[in-house]
């Protein structure tokens, strides 16, 4: 009995040491093990927002139209004359003057045509001479009653004819030297030229295909069609005057935006019948060349009298059971709650009607993360009306 209630301390005793190990354990990891809310306050702190500048934007009514931009003047230049290619004188690619000599055609046999028809002319004026001393000296004789009538109508045909021959000769040498001169093919205006459609040692004719193409680009036309009903507004909106006073914006394939470049504008002279549209054709100064012939961009046609607002993004206005609200950040970078009156959406904005002043910056991403007063870590974007 006594070696049995030995047994059973001795596995108390066990027992009890193995508990108050791992009590001590459990202890010291409680210790040494860093408490969670010291760990929140460590990783915590000014939230990062993103903020945007509140400006004034003109959102005057506008229409949009896909247009095509052309050339107001274009040509391709073709030979008019015959013969081999002597010069390329251009950089293909290149803005050109207007009266440049852009190809030289042989020379020589048209030089050579000139001397001869000259060299014609000069005798026909020494015929002409002679005829004309002949035909006085028979109408002299004539008034005396000394040459025949027959001698003296030979000698008036002789002298009309040698009259003639003289414009024939003239006439031959201005056509001779217009063809000298089509040797030289010249801008007809200034612009900018493509590939050389010849080089030198080709042989060219009056038949021949394209030898270059020239376009003018500025400045520059844009052309698109509206409806009818369209361009009576606007006809009846800004008048018929072609140089009125029309605000426009041409949005570029790559974003780019064109304002006030607007020159003149003219119309088709008749609706299109099967459309319903009439094709409308405006003028742009292109000194900047972002214009191309041949290229798509959006033509933005508003109204004379701009009117501006207030516009914030949707993404920056909040709600709750007393309105809509919007968070401003100040020089202090604190973040207070103002209450707003929205107007109608533009777009991804909206119209601030009261409450938000401009150049004020607010809250556009990381509302949910900030509390009315509380400081914030603002990273500023520019609005759209800053980016134009």
């Amino acid at each position: 009995m006594q070696v049995g209630k030995l047994k059973n301390r001795v596995i108390i005793r066990n027992i009890l040491l193995c508990f108050m190990c791992g009590a001590a354990g459990w202890y010291m990891k409680a210790k040494l093990t860093p408490q969670m809310p010291n760990l929140a306050a460590m990783s915590g702190g000014e939230p990062a927002v993103l903020v945007q500048k509140i400006t004034a934007s003109n959102i005057s009514p506008q229409s949009g139209y896909i247009a095509h931009v052309e050339p107001i003047k274009s040509v391709d230049l073709k030979p008019q004359v015959a013969g081999y290619v002597e010069k390329v004188l251009f950089e293909e690619g290149s803005h050109i003057q207007e009266g440049d000599v852009l190809i030289v055609i042989e020379q020589d046999r048209y030089k050579a045509t000139v001397s001869l028809r000259e060299a014609e002319l000069d005798a026909a004026k020494a015929n002409l001479v002679k005829m004309e001393r002949d035909y006085k000296r028979q109408v002299s004789l004539s008034k005396q009653n000394i040459a025949s009538k027959a001698t003296f109508d030979n000698a008036e045909s002789n002298y009309l004819q040698a009259k003639a021959a003289v414009k024939q000769a003239e006439a031959n040498l201005d056509l001779a030297k217009i063809d000298l001169d089509y040797t030289e093919i010249k801008a007809p205006f200034s612009g900018y030229i493509g590939k050389a459609l010849v080089r030198e040692g080709n042989y060219v004719s009056s038949n021949s295909t394209s030898l270059a193409r020239i376009v003018q680009v500025n400045p520059i036309r844009v052309a698109f069609s509206m409806t009818d009903r369209d361009y009576l507004n606007i006809k009846q909106q800004y008048g018929t005057e072609s140089n009125a006073n029309i605000k426009t914006r041409l949005l570029l394939p790559n974003g780019k935006v064109m304002n006030n470049h607007f020159m003149s504008r003219f119309t088709d002279n008749e609706v299109n019948s099967d459309t319903a549209t009439i094709a409308v054709y405006a003028e742009f100064n292109n000194d900047e060349g972002f214009l191309i012939p041949g290229n798509y961009v959006k033509i933005m046609i508003g109204s004379k009298e701009d009117v501006t607002a207030l516009l914030v993004p949707q993404a920056a206005v909040a709600q709750d059971e007393h309105g809509n609200y919007v968070l401003v950040v100040d020089e202090n970078n604190v973040a207070t709650q103002r209450r707003v009156v929205l107007g109608d959406v533009m777009g991804e904005n909206q119209i601030v009607m009261e409450g938000l002043a401009q150049d004020e910056m607010v809250v556009i991403q990381g509302l949910q993360k900030v509390r009315d007063g509380q400081k914030v870590r603002p990273s500023v974007i520019a609005s759209e009306a800053e980016e134009l």
